[in-house]
């Protein structure tokens, strides 16, 4: 039996006849789906490698068809902290299916490398959940193929300092609107959650004024 060790994000758990279970794990090979044979037994040596708000490393063999057989795993992590908030508890869960789902549609490793980080990130209750979630949101609509544009408009003009702006849902973009939320400071932070890793934006300061509409369009966007 071929045997492959890898890092884990588990998706889905499933049990199956008396004692097993049937895992859907995200790795940054992409999502593989493995047998863990005897897991809900007390004494399964399984059972504590394989939690839900966690990185595992998890080493599988060759099954039956796709479904391959856990030999062993490991906490590598486990996010403890999201289980303390309700809301982030439920965003959890939000990001794990959308990227379940998403990566049957779009394979890679970015899947990995994004659900990861966004459960590190929920992880710290300090961080604004709203930071988070625009964070996924910007990055899920990226890996989707329709990234959201924050230098130029829908009419390919270059955004300016000086206009207002609102979030155009038909056209996917940006325009100009004098009424418009959207001011200078909230595409500089647009900006930059779209390329700064979660760690790094926690260290910037006074967003707060900016947050909730800049999440607002990145959740529009992303059409969650």
């Amino acid at each position: 039996m071929k045997m492959n060790r890898t890092r884990a994000i588990v998706l889905r758990r499933t049990n199956f006849g008396e004692a097993d279970r049937i895992l859907q794990l995200l790795t940054p090979s992409g999502k593989i789906s493995v047998m863990a044979r005897g897991v809900r037994r007390e004494k399964s040596r399984l059972s504590g490698g394989i939690e839900l708000f966690a990185i595992c490393e998890i080493v599988a063999g060759d099954g039956k068809g796709e479904l391959g057989v856990l030999t062993s795993a490991r906490l590598i992590k486990f996010y403890r902290n999201i289980l303390k908030d309700y809301d982030r508890m439920q965003f959890g869960y939000t990001a794990i299916k959308l990227a379940s789902k998403s990566s049957e549609m779009v394979d890679g490793p970015d899947w990995y490398d994004i659900l990861s980080e966004t459960l590190s990130g929920l992880d710290v209750l300090s961080l604004q959940l709203e930071l988070i979630q625009t964070w996924f949101y910007l990055r899920y609509s990226s890996i989707m193929g329709y990234e959201l544009s924050l230098w130029h408009d829908i009419d390919g003009k270059k955004l300016l300092s000086e206009c207002n702006y609102r979030y155009d849902i038909a056209e996917q973009g940006l325009c100009i609107s004098d009424g418009g939320e959207l001011t200078s400071e909230h595409i500089k932070l647009l900006r930059l959650i779209a390329t700064r890793p979660i760690k790094t934006l926690a260290q910037i300061g006074g967003i707060d004024s900016f947050l909730s509409a800049s999440y607002l369009v990145a959740r529009e966007h992303a059409a969650i």
